[in-house]
């Protein structure tokens, strides 16, 4: 059993590999309480007036609680994320990369934005991790280019 679990981890792409790995790393630092949570959120106040630039990355590493709800994203990331690195991307593992950090960017670009306006700042105000957003984006993704193959 742990070589097969061994072996379906080496056998996956680069890039989902390192996400999947640091985000349970991380999930489980915080659910030791080794890593606390409120170091992780994205907060923008904190970002532009303290220079907290880590937590435009950390808030999408962090999936909140490590229950049932986690597992499936991290069976969504694994399962899609590897069918996009292997099959759309194949043999173009940077242009994943950028895609990746494009939708990381867009994420958090609609989520700062939001903030700003009036009447929407109270919604947008409560999303401060976007983990779940990035597996969403991924398995939506997946599914509308599978019929697609490498350029």
């Amino acid at each position: 059993m742990a070589q097969a679990i061994e072996e379906w981890y080496k056998q996956m792409p680069v890039i989902i590999r390192s996400y999947l790995t640091v985000s349970v790393v991380i999930n489980i630092g915080c659910s030791l309480e080794i890593i606390s949570p409120y170091n992780l959120y994205l907060n923008p106040t904190l970002v532009v007036k303290h220079y907290q630039f880590w937590r435009l990355v950390t808030n999408f590493l962090y999936f909140r609680k490590m229950d049932l709800d986690f597992m499936f994203h991290m069976f969504f990331l694994a399962r899609y994320c590897k069918l996009l690195e292997e099959n759309t991307f194949r043999g173009r593992t940077t242009d994943f990369l950028y895609m990746l950090l494009f939708g990381a960017s867009v994420l958090t670009g609609i989520v700062l934005i939001g903030e700003m306006i009036p009447y929407l700042s109270a919604s947008f105000e409560i999303i401060i991790f976007l983990s779940n957003s990035l597996t969403f984006m991924m398995v939506v993704l997946a599914e509308c280019l599978k019929g697609f193959g490498p350029w």
